[in-house]
């Protein structure tokens, strides 16, 4: 009796061989589960492209209608450059002088493939070419991601593809960085999109599309992509470095070719970049330092238990190994590198990580999906249990806790932030001031929408002294060749110019302040000068808590959060 017993208990060579299975022997895939043996059509399938694609698409256009402008260097350094190809118009950076030429203009005429024609197409109305660039920026955002889930989908089954499908969808990080016109969200385009061609074993399009996402994205993510291309060169090397070689070589060359046309020197604006950064000792702490936890604040404000959740992958390895290695694993492995390496470097901010946020959601995906294995009896792994059934209720819940808190974050910034987008739409009803008009904005210069927001009636927009030191943005200057300009005012050392403020405040008709709870007087304050023509609501980060700043929650956050203005002003007639 004690023979037929042991007899009785499954044992894992009782299970079906792989070898009869259609998978490779040393890569793992759904058909590997239980049940999924079989190898028909219908289990080959997965998700299908609608799906991902229609839910992605609905968010991303979400993003990019209400997205507020996270960065003043977005605004800087790509929103004013384009506005200038486009209108002739804008604000230059002392990195795009010919001098320092530390900005590549191919990734801007990427993007002006789309400004262009939107202009055609919206004759005098700039806000919305600027709301087409970001739809455009939707739309390969949409394109990389559902690649990433399909390809996850095909090679670990629906259950984990839905999961990441609604982290990348709605988790706070994503949405903000999908529509943000930034070379680490185009790296962060190519991360999605070259991980998911990795596991649709297209290893020589994963490296080319890397190529591309360090070349004309940023070029610091290559440390990002190093795992899938080195693992690409070992798994199908002619093939992976023909393509890596032909792909890097032809946008270096037209990286350079478009510098040259533009800068008017021959120069290499990715050499460039790295030699002030790296090579050349790169003063980027000049422009601010945070501690070595940084990013692990960062990370839970814009992904929550998600984040937490994806720094427990490695620690579910040794359980789910046989799933999630080495193909997984090495999709993964970057967030763990890049994180490691930016929190080790002096000058942080929220954008350096965007490369690595499709990476979060995976990982996350991968560790609620994986929460019955931790669980199982591993002697009777087929025989169902409470431990294991309450592992299965918690993935759901576990989903829908990071989603209702991602959701709490998105409300909170947009509403507590968005003032300044809302703000600027309402100078074209008030073209009355007439052609000629100066707008003047003294410490929100670095809350500036672009001049996108910024009517034909307003000839130009200057800055007023406020206390700022450090050096701002001119208009590019025509007469002194605009794009190959290298004018005598711009230097690297964040110092501010004598000539970047204007002096006569009398010059200013139209006038932009953030009127806060302090105890000293606002320009805009004299209403024998000024009028308010608007105003709105704008959360005061230093005197609200921080729990109640950085999350929604019903009733408390009206309650609890301190607010300012954000004021419009016209000058009163003589």
């Amino acid at each position: 009796m004690a023979l037929v017993t042991r007899q009785r208990r499954a044992q894992p060579s009782d299970l079906p061989s792989a070898s009869l299975r259609p998978s490779k022997p040393d890569s793992y895939s759904k058909l590997d589960k239980p049940g999924k043996s079989d190898g028909s059509e219908e289990g080959d399938r997965g998700l299908r492209w609608f799906l991902p694609i229609f839910a992605l698409g609905m968010l991303r256009y979400m993003s990019a209608t209400s997205n507020i402008v996270h960065d003043c260097d977005e605004v800087f350094n790509y929103w004013e450059p384009l506005h200038y190809l486009v209108y002739k118009s804008g604000f230059q950076t002392w990195e795009y002088s010919s001098q320092f030429a530390l900005r590549s203009y191919l990734y801007l005429l990427f993007h002006e493939l789309v400004g262009r024609p939107a202009s055609w197409l919206f004759t005098d109305e700039k806000v919305r070419v600027f709301y087409a660039v970001r739809l455009f920026l939707g739309l390969l955002s949409v394109i990389s991601d559902a690649t990433l889930v399909v390809a996850l989908s095909r090679k670990y089954g629906k259950r984990l593809a839905s999961y990441a499908l609604a982290m990348l969808c709605l988790t706070s990080g994503c949405f903000f960085a999908s529509t943000s016109f930034l070379p680490s969200s185009f790296s962060m385009y190519a991360m999605s999109l070259s991980s998911g061609l990795f596991l649709l074993e297209k290893p020589g399009w994963a490296v080319a599309v890397a190529a591309a996402g360090v070349i004309l994205g940023w070029p610091f993510s290559i440390l990002a992509f190093l795992p899938v291309v080195l693992y690409s060169l070992a798994r199908r090397f002619k093939q992976a470095f023909l393509s890596g070689i032909v792909s890097s070589a032809s946008l270096l060359a037209l990286s350079i070719v478009v510098d040259y046309y533009f800068y008017k020197r021959w120069t290499s604006s990715v050499f460039n970049l790295l030699v002030y950064n790296v090579l050349g000792g790169g003063e980027s702490h000049l422009y601010g330092t945070e501690g070595p936890l940084f990013y692990l604040r960062n990370g839970f404000n814009n992904f929550n238990f998600c984040f937490v959740l994806a720094l427990l992958f490695l620690a579910i390895l040794p359980i789910a190994r046989k799933k999630y290695t080495p193909d997984l694993l090495i999709v993964v492995s970057p967030l763990y590198i890049w994180l490691a390496f930016m929190s080790l470097q002096p000058h942080k901010e929220e954008r350096f990580l965007y490369p690595i946020y499709p990476l979060v959601c995976v990982a996350a995906s991968a560790v609620i999906e994986s929460f019955p294995d931790l669980l199982h009896d591993k002697h009777n792994p087929n025989e169902p249990s409470v431990m294991v059934m309450i592992a299965k209720v918690l993935r759901p819940v576990a989903l829908s806790l990071i989603l209702a808190v991602s959701h709490a974050r998105t409300f909170s910034l947009i509403n507590g932030y968005g003032a300044p987008l809302e703000m600027y739409k309402i100078l074209e009803h008030h073209d009355d001031a007439g052609t000629g008009s100066v707008l003047c904005v003294g410490s929100e210069w670095h809350r500036f929408p672009s001049s996108f927001f910024v009517p034909e009636f307003v000839s130009e927009v200057r800055w007023i002294d406020d206390g700022f030191r450090g050096l701002l943005p001119f208009p590019f200057n025509s007469s002194l060749g605009g794009t190959s300009a290298a004018p005598a005012y711009f230097n690297d050392k964040n110092k501010a110019s004598e000539e970047q403020y204007l002096r006569d405040l009398e010059a200013c008709t139209f006038l932009v302040e953030l009127h806060l709870n302090r105890p000293y007087p606002y320009r805009g304050s004299d209403l024998s000068t000024w009028e308010p023509i608007a105003a709105l609501p704008y959360l005061d980060r230093d005197l609200s808590p921080a729990m109640y700043r950085s999350f929604f929650i019903p009733h408390l956050w009206q309650q609890k959060n301190v607010f300012g203005m954000y004021k419009l002003l016209k000058r009163l007639p003589k």
